[in-house]
Formats: C-alpha cells, structure tokens, sequence
C-alpha cells in the first residue's frame, strides 16, 4: 500500500509531494500531467524487477513513445534536470515469497524506499544514453509513528493488524558516497548473520532491491513483491471480450485479458473449500450471483452472469443473461458493461493486492451510472476500519479523471486537484505540476499551502460560475467543522450555496 510519494526531476513532477488513502481521485483538466503521476508508480513498480533501461524504455515520454530514457527527466526548455528522485512510503505484506519460491516474513512492515537516477550520456550514434544509480535506500518507520505518517482516518485495530514490526537501528538498504566510490549496501536481515553485502553503483544495471532474497534480505525482498503489485490498468475491451482457454492464466491482466478464466476459477475455488456437494455448488453459484448483482447496479435488467465450458474446443465463455431470458456472450456486451464487469471481478479477488491506477474509469458509463461505478472502486479498496486479512487485503485505488459528474460524486477526503502552477529555476520560467486538496479534510492539516482554490473546484462542478470574473465575487473561504464522513464534494456547504437549483444534485 503507497502512502506517500515524493518525486522530484521526473517529467514535469517538481517537489511533488502526494499522501494517498485507501481510495483517491486526481482531477484536472486535460494536459496538465495527470498521467505523470501514473508513469512515476509505474515507473518504481518496473524498477523493482527490471533492469534500468528496461524499465526506463517501459514508461511513456512526451509523444506516447518508449525511445530516448532522456524525455523522463524535467526539462526547461533545452536543458534537462541531471537527477531524478523518488521517495516511496509504503505498508507491505508481513509474508510473501521470493522469485525462487523461498518463505520471506518482513521484519517490519512500514518502509520507505529512496532512489536517486542521473542521465549517463555515452558514446554511439545509436546510443540513447543510460541510467546511472545515484542513491538506493530502504529504511522502516517506526511503530509510534506510524499513526501520524499515515494520516487518512483508520481504526486503530486495521493499524495494528498492517503495521507490524520489531525495533530496529539499521537500515535494510543503504548507499556509502565515499570518496572515490558509490557503494550500495544490502543489510542481511534473513536467518543467517553477515556482513552487509556490497555493490559498486556506477555501473549496477539494475537496482539492489530488485536482487532481494528471501535468505538474506526478507523485509526489502517483500518491499520489491509490494512494488512489483503497483500497475496500471487499462481495460481494453477487445481484451475483455476474448474467450481463455482451459490453461489460462486466472489473474485478470492489466487489459481485461483473462476476465473469463478469472471469474472461473473464483468460482470453482470457493467451490473446491467444502466436500458436501450442495454446499458446493451454493458457493460456486453465489460468486457468479455476487458478480450479477454487482452488474445490475450498472444495467437493470441483468439477471445471470456464469461461464460456459466449451469441452470440445477447450475455451471458456463468459455470458450474461438478462430479464427477458436472452443470453449475450462478451462479445456483445458494450464497452462500459465489460470494464464495470471486470472491476466487479477484481472486487471479488482477494489474492489481487497493491496499487490499482485507472485513467478515466468513467469512460463508456452513463453519467446516472457514475455513483455505481465509484461505490465498486472504493469496494475493492482496503476496508481500514477494519483489520487487514486475506478477506481484506492490501489493496489501493487510484484513479484520474477530469469529468465533473466524478468530481461531483467522490468522497471531499479522497479528491486531489491537479493544477499547473508557474515556477523560477534561475531565471527560466516553467509549469509544474502541483496535487492539492480541499480544506477541512485530512491532507489538508498538515498541508496548508496546497489547498485548492474554491474557483478551481467551481470550474468543475459549473464551468459557468468558473469564469475569472465570478471567481472575484465568491468571497473569502469560509471554515468548516472537521468531519471524518463519506461527505461527496457536492455535499459541502461552502460548494452547495454556488450550485445552481439551489445545489440539489
């Protein structure tokens, strides 16, 4: 689970510093840099397991293209920012297991990971440079703190149930800028006692926390598997649509791939928990029934979601039958009926886990249909009122979006407004981007300076009353009791008195 990221130098994120809860919504218009914050997380997740350039080749530049590692670090006018740098507060799993299979149990579970890149230009017409590591660090957060570093509201039995841990003096991951050598030190925290281990960093073609082992280092091996689980989905219906084979894999894919075979295998694994046949096949039926009911909320006349098993050609079909007794097969569904579907399976999920990044998730939904499609994204975050368990796994949301109809509907706590702010590096002038939050919620307490203007969020909600003219007519802010409610953006008292029809959304 993410819950504070700092980057500096990676594209137009400059000093970002963003808190995230269990559920959070990014709005901004288009063009501002939204997506940026996406490639950042994607970017450390690929780090955790690729080589560099790999993973630096992974991320989109400027025009959509993966060719020049160069177009990821901040640029002012010609001139490229030489550093970036990225600094990951994060809960992971108390157990997991590395890429040979071995048990690893995490020493302590609130960590933070530091990483610092430079630009290596080399040699070569063909040659688009490299990645040199700068600084590597992975340290744990003490219990105490624990309760002031995470900030969003949680019951103290889900914080003592995530973070967890033993004390501790040195780091897990370390870097020594001695005087003619970088040195990156992995610190054996696994069964066996040594001395750390030590890598030169000039020429580490991938990072020490992506070589972690169970053996010697259990707590930074179970902070690249948390890494590893941030993803971006992008539900692709033609990928959604598609019938698995019997051998497929039964994880839904980044694209929708594999919705058939995941929502088969959910069943037949709840069916597979009780010998007595009835029992069986009532569990079996009941996931297939949840995923129906979840659909109803989006279309109305759905009465049956199941799987058909196709012996003969050894493929699996979703199917879904509506009030008049018509079956339709996935690839007749529309677009926003399959991607609504293939949340609802990942709600189902429990063994899916990390950091779920959607674009746009209103796209293709009606906006009626909009409060059904947050309700499902909030559902399949972690439940922190609630202790943590395999029925209530790690798990985050995090989408982007520049619709009012979301903005609208979004819990006031969950919502950051994305927003280009001008800024001086010498005597150039640029945009950076810049995450701020509404008053009276919980980033804004210690979080004074980013707050978001009334005028910004009124541009959403009525880009009538959003006019620089009617921003000046508004008056001063006024200050609101804390609530620690569900409260929706258009429930605040401040935003419903500038509502047209008296607010009444």
């Amino acid at each position: 689970m993410l819950t504070r990221l700092k980057v500096g130098g990676f594209k137009n994120l400059v000093d970002v510093d963003v808190r995230f809860g269990p559920f959070t919504c990014v709005a901004g218009p288009n063009g501002v840099g939204k997506s940026n914050l996406f490639d950042a997380v994607r970017f450390l997740s690929a780090l955790a397991e690729q080589p560099l350039m790999d993973a630096a080749l992974s991320v989109r530049d400027e025009g959509g293209r993966t060719g020049d590692v160069r177009s990821l670090f901040h640029r002012v006018g010609t001139e490229y920012a030489p550093e970036m740098s990225f600094e990951a507060e994060m809960i992971v799993p108390t157990a997991g297991v590395d890429d040979l299979g071995q048990e690893a149990k995490a020493r302590t579970t609130f960590l933070v990971y530091s990483l610092s890149l430079a630009y290596r230009k080399e040699n070569g017409p063909r040659s688009v440079g490299s990645l040199e590591l700068k600084r590597e660090d992975l340290t744990h957060i003490k219990l105490g703190e624990a309760y002031g570093r995470l900030g969003f509201p949680h019951s103290p039995a889900w914080r003592k149930s995530a973070v967890t841990g033993e004390r501790r003096s040195t780091p897990f991951i370390s870097t020594d800028n001695g005087a003619n050598s970088r040195i990156i030190r992995i610190h054996q925290d696994g069964g066996s006692a040594g001395k750390p281990r030590s890598l030169l960093a000039t020429n580490l073609p991938r990072t020490a926390l992506s070589a972690a082992n169970a053996a010697e280092s259990p707590t930074a091996t179970l902070a690249k598997r948390e890494m590893q689980s941030w993803r971006l989905l992008q539900l692709e219906p033609s990928a959604l649509r598609e019938p698995d084979s019997f051998n497929a894999p039964v994880r839904l894919g980044p694209s929708g791939a594999h919705l058939a075979a995941t929502l088969y295998h959910l069943a037949k694994a709840e069916r597979a928990q009780d010998p007595w046949d009835w029992v069986q096949d009532w569990k079996e039926s009941a996931v297939f029934a949840r995923a129906a009911n979840r659909l109803s909320q989006l279309i109305d006349d759905v009465r049956e979601v199941w799987i058909d098993r196709d012996e003969r050609r050894e493929l699996l079909t979703l199917y879904v039958k509506d009030k008049y007794g018509t079956s339709h097969p996935a690839r007749a569904l529309s677009d926003g009926t399959l991607r609504f579907l293939a949340l609802a399976v990942l709600e189902l999920d429990a063994a899916t886990s990390g950091v779920l990044c959607l674009e746009e998730p209103e796209n293709g939904i009606h906006p009626e249909r909009i409060p059904a499609m947050l309700e499902l994204l909030q559902d399949i975050a972690i439940d922190v009122g609630e202790p943590q368990d395999p029925e209530n796994p790690l798990r985050q949301v995090i989408i982007n979006t520049h619709s009012p109809a979301v903005v609208t509907q979004v819990p006031d706590d969950s919502l950051l407004m994305a927003e280009l702010k001008e800024a001086a590096e010498g005597l150039r002038r640029f945009n950076r981007l810049q995450f701020s939050c509404l008053s009276d919620t919980w980033r804004a307490e210690d979080n004074q300076e980013n707050i978001t203007s009334r005028g910004s969020l009124l541009a959403y909600l009525n880009p009538t009353i959003g006019a620089p003219q009617d921003h000046d007519r508004l008056g001063p802010k006024s200050r609101l009791p804390k609530t620690r409610g569900k409260r929706r953006v258009v429930d605040r008292p401040d935003i419903q008195i500038l509502l047209p029809f008296g607010g009444q959304v």
